[in-house]
């Protein structure tokens, strides 16, 4: 089976990190306070076009600033959600392929599967763009390369434009609902395959769902 996950607030809590050091490398520039609700509501783009939008007279030197808070700020966010390193070392060990798409741009993405030890886990990591969400484009680049089928795909990720990624490619999404950064109601509204507000509920299903892939090859 291929699983593909997003990051932020999927594998670990650091949404409110991406926050934090928008925060600091931002109000400098601007020479006021920015209210996480005003960086949020940028979110699609990479950290690179929420700048632009944000600080498009001083793009630059706030990412560069932002890449400086965001290593900086890490050390309080070091471990990805308890359970998260279990369930992908046993799809490993069932050799399913794991991939990762995400809204993120490369080099704080990396950063983070670094920090969380998790970057030899992932395949093919899919980033974000600063002209708009990609994420359909990605998961259509990893189905493209490579010869399973469609139907075997499934997307882990915690946002409602998440589920509008996956319909959009015609793959399942399992919707991770177990950050606190979540938006439970407006991700069961938009009705994904799976939900799950733990990381053990979705652990368990992921283990029953490669036992019973592994019993119907053995047929």
């Amino acid at each position: 089976m291929n699983y593909i996950f997003d990051l932020d607030g999927t594998l670990g809590n650091t949404l409110p990190l991406c926050v934090a050091a928008f925060r600091r490398a931002l109000e400098p520039h601007l020479g006021r306070e920015v209210s996480a609700q005003e960086i949020m509501a940028t979110f699609g783009p990479s950290e690179e076009g929420t700048i632009q939008l944000l600080a498009p007279h001083a793009c630059d030197e706030a990412l560069e600033d932002y890449l400086f808070w965001y290593r900086e700020l890490h050390a309080g966010f070091p471990r990805p959600f308890d359970g998260i390193v279990e369930i992908l070392d046993h799809l490993r060990s069932r050799n399913s392929f794991i991939g990762m798409v995400t809204g993120k741009a490369r080099p704080s993405a990396l950063l983070t599967l670094e920090q969380y030890g998790l970057t030899d886990y992932f395949v093919h990591i899919g980033t974000g763009s600063p002209d708009g969400p990609v994420k359909p484009e990605k998961i259509k680049e990893i189905i493209a390369g490579r010869t399973d089928p469609r139907e075997s795909y499934l997307y882990v990720g915690d946002s409602p434009s998440d589920v509008d990624a996956c319909r959009t490619t015609n793959i399942k999404i399992v919707a991770a609902a177990w950050a606190e950064t979540t938006e439970r109601r407006r991700l069961k509204r938009k009705n994904p395959d799976y939900y799950f507000e733990s990381v053990a509920e979705f652990g368990a299903f992921v283990r029953d769902r490669e036992e019973t892939e592994g019993r119907c090859g053995d047929g």
